[in-house]
């Protein structure tokens, strides 16, 4: 079972998040939290795989506990969870070590993708996320740099180079899968060599590469 810690200031939310993911037969919902503060001391007490943190909490903001998470209980994997699209959020929360970041927007299918994703060490960007960062940081992008780019892809081989736009997309692996017809197993594999092959720490890095590079625009 997935243990899942719900943290989020609106007690509606909460229970609308442990209705969809008790729905699951692979999650358990251990505990709540209304701010990063109790989401903290939590993680620390009790045994949690995946924490689900609001960015907008009194007392502690999600971001921050984020931080405190990774100082203190780094084997939790940390979702962040919220309405706010803006880059700069998800920049922050990808250079804090977020496993993902989630709108609450999403289908519950799509959250609970997301969770499966971080306890298996994935890292998860919505859809709407990830296009918004990579389109907002490859937009003015330079001759040059697009020639760096493509000198980089092309360490790649030929299927590698069919996964890689599919990271700017978003797609999880067994989305990817479906699309380009290969196991979820063969994409994950794919997609390791590729941040490995490109130096890339996460699935945004190498989705701005692609896009630098002109692939899938």
């Amino acid at each position: 079972m997935i243990r899942v810690l719900v943290t989020d200031d609106e007690p509606l939310i909460r229970a609308g998040i442990r209705m969809i993911l008790s729905s699951a037969d692979d999650m358990e919902v251990v505990a709540e939290a209304a701010n990063g503060r109790e989401a903290v001391d939590i993680a620390r007490s009790q045994r949690v795989d995946v924490a689900l943190l609001d960015i907008q909490m009194p007392v502690m903001d999600g971001l921050t506990a984020l931080a405190e998470l990774r100082r203190s209980a780094p084997e939790v994997r940390v979702l962040i969870l919220t309405t706010f699209g803006e880059r700069q959020n998800v920049l922050r929360a990808l250079g804090a070590g977020s496993a993902g970041f989630l709108l609450k927007d999403s289908a519950p299918a799509e959250l609970m993708r997301a969770v499966r994703a971080a306890a298996a060490g994935e890292a998860y960007l919505s859809p709407g996320a990830t296009r918004h960062v990579v389109d907002s940081l490859a937009s003015g992008g330079t001759a040059d740099r697009a020639e760096r780019a493509r000198r980089r892809l092309e360490k790649l081989t030929v299927r590698e180079r069919d996964v890689l736009p599919l990271l700017g997309e978003g797609l999880s692996n067994a989305d990817a899968g479906q699309r380009i017809h290969m196991s979820e197993a063969t994409v994950k594999t794919y997609v390791s060599r590729i941040l490995a092959k490109l130096e890339c720490d996460n699935r945004v890095q190498a989705a701005l590469l692609a896009r630098d590079a002109g692939l899938g625009t």
